[in-house]
């Protein structure tokens, strides 16, 4: 497997395609195989798995727990709470919850799942009151712009902030216009979630591209490799696609080997154009 990496501390240094567990456990007849993808993932050395209270209102903490009963050990875990839940007892009694989900007693890396109404320095009290007891390593964002992120610098113990996670796919680029470029000169991993693009007519787009297959079909790969060797040839930027399915979890392990050429990051870059103005942040 290529080395592509993602550092997201001096000790963890992670393959640049993690796991996604957006929509798992929401039906009780795909646990199995939502478990036994996840343990193939690790297996296949993608040993990020990413989730939130939010997924299946704990369902997929749940599933994640089972996959990585026994080898917590070999896990990078985040997870992510929910914005009215991030500060004071709330949060205290959210990240608990978290935790008896997975079965663990920490989670590797904590995120404010988007912002809310509570302030950005009760969050960061909360985010360092839970590191001080243990109960997780690291804390970091999802969905802030350029400008949350600015804000979030600017409180004390801010700086500590260890990841955005925020959408991201070729057909999907407004983050590099000025979030990306300010994450990547603060020493910020980004997190790309729907790296596929989620559905509807975008993934329909990506999928279909004359130049995405000629590309796929040159590097003898499919063209959910190419888009995912896409996003993580971007420098600190890692890809955590969902694949609910063994055969997935391969297909996206193999986008690790893949290396673009830049004639052909070229011609992906203008088949879809990166923007020229500032854009809002894409969410879904």
């Amino acid at each position: 497997m290529n080395a592509k990496s993602v550092t997201f501390s001096r000790s963890h240094t992670l393959a640049a395609i993690g796991q996604g567990t957006w929509y798992m456990g929401e039906k009780a007849s795909q646990r199995n195989d939502e478990v036994n993808a996840l343990r193939a993932g690790i297996d296949l050395g993608l040993t990020l798995i990413d989730t939130a209270e939010m997924y299946a209102e704990g369902g997929a903490e749940r599933v994640v727990g089972e996959a990585i009963k026994g080898q917590r050990d070999n896990v990078y875990l985040v997870s992510k709470v929910y914005p009215w839940n991030a500060g004071g007892s709330k949060g205290q009694a959210a990240c608990e919850a978290s935790l008896r989900r997975l079965g663990t007693d920490h989670i590797d890396l904590y995120l404010l799942h988007w912002r809310g109404d509570i302030p950005l320095d009760e969050t960061l009290q909360l985010m360092i009151r839970l590191q001080q007891q243990g109960k997780i390593g690291r804390w970091g964002v999802s969905n802030l712009d350029l400008g949350d992120m600015q804000e979030l610098w600017s409180e004390e113990g801010g700086a500590d902030c260890a990841t955005n996670q925020v959408l991201y796919h070729l057909a999907s680029r407004g983050i590099e216009y000025d979030l990306l470029p300010w994450c990547q000169e603060h020493a910020i991993p980004v997190m790309a979630y729907c790296p596929l693009a989620q559905a509807g007519r975008l993934r329909s787009d990506l999928m279909n591209h004359p130049v995405v297959n000629e590309i796929a079909h040159n590097h003898q790969s499919t063209v959910a490799q190419i888009l995912l060797a896409w996003v993580i040839s971007h420098q600190d930027v890692m890809a955590i696609p969902k694949a609910a399915s063994i055969a997935h979890v391969r297909e996206n392990a193999g986008a690790l080997d893949i290396m673009l050429s830049a004639e052909e990051l070229i011609r992906l870059g203008s088949a879809f154009p990166a923007p020229k103005h500032k854009s809002p942040l894409d969410m879904v």
